[in-house]
């Protein structure tokens, strides 16, 4: 936190999905998380009425695939996207680089939900500017940097879908999502994974950016070094 004179600077984070958000915000050094809050609770969160230094807003959506940068194409991005994720034709595409793996992030937010925009709109800079909106995933890929270990385990669990990144050092392993019924079937990929790149549960942290519960939580420590959260 950086404070000039007696103001506080004030930092705040939405991820948004089909059936509702969550909200962190970090004050004084401090970060707050809300917890998962039903979509009917939004125009009426006291938070979204002020105004902070930094807005984050992201969006729960598997369209997405991750390109190196010297393989991408803008041309393609359509086409890229289309080998991996159904994609309609009226579904906007966009592209966003991810500098600390060197590759670009082709995605769509056209998942039906209308919340982001909403937030987009109402959750303000200081200055009054708006906050991009972008896919979780591009934020997943962007925290690598702030985990000291060498393996590098950042998860999301929203909708029934996995989201998750690995990385050993400044190589990154593993960039995806699944189509999960239950958080049990998202621990077998999640174990599936370590496994296929052999990396050491015991040795490893996980991290995961939305909440989980604590009989989750308990289940992944008994194969994990730590669970923690971003």
């Amino acid at each position: 936190m950086q404070v000039t004179g007696n103001r506080k600077y004030r930092n705040i984070s939405v991820q948004v999905s089909l059936s509702g958000y969550v909200s962190k915000i970090e004050s004084n050094g401090v970060s707050v998380s809300s917890g998962w809050m039903g979509a009917d609770r939004f125009f009426t969160d006291p938070d979204f009425r002020c105004r902070y230094d930094d807005v984050k807003i992201s969006v729960f959506t598997p369209k997405f695939t991750l390109v190196p940068e010297h393989f991408f194409d803008p041309l393609a991005a359509r086409s890229l996207l289309s080998e991996v994720a159904s994609i309609d034709e009226t579904d906007s595409i966009s592209c966003e680089p991810v500098p600390s793996v060197k590759a670009v992030l082709v995605y769509s937010n056209a998942i039906g939900e209308t919340l982001s925009k909403a937030a987009a709109e109402t959750v303000l800079r200081t200055d009054g500017n708006k906050a991009k909106v972008l896919p979780e995933i591009w934020y997943m890929l962007a925290s690598l940097d702030s985990i000291a270990e060498y393996n590098k385990v950042v998860a999301s669990f929203a909708d029934g879908y996995l989201y998750m990144v690995v990385a050993q050092g400044r190589s990154l392993l593993l960039c995806n999502s699944y189509c999960v019924p239950d958080f049990v079937t998202a621990e077998y990929f999640i174990f599936l994974a370590m496994k296929r790149l052999q990396l050491n549960l015991e040795m490893t942290s996980i991290y995961f950016r939305t909440p989980i519960g604590a009989e989750e939580e308990m289940s992944l420590y008994r194969y994990f070094r730590t669970v923690d959260y971003l």
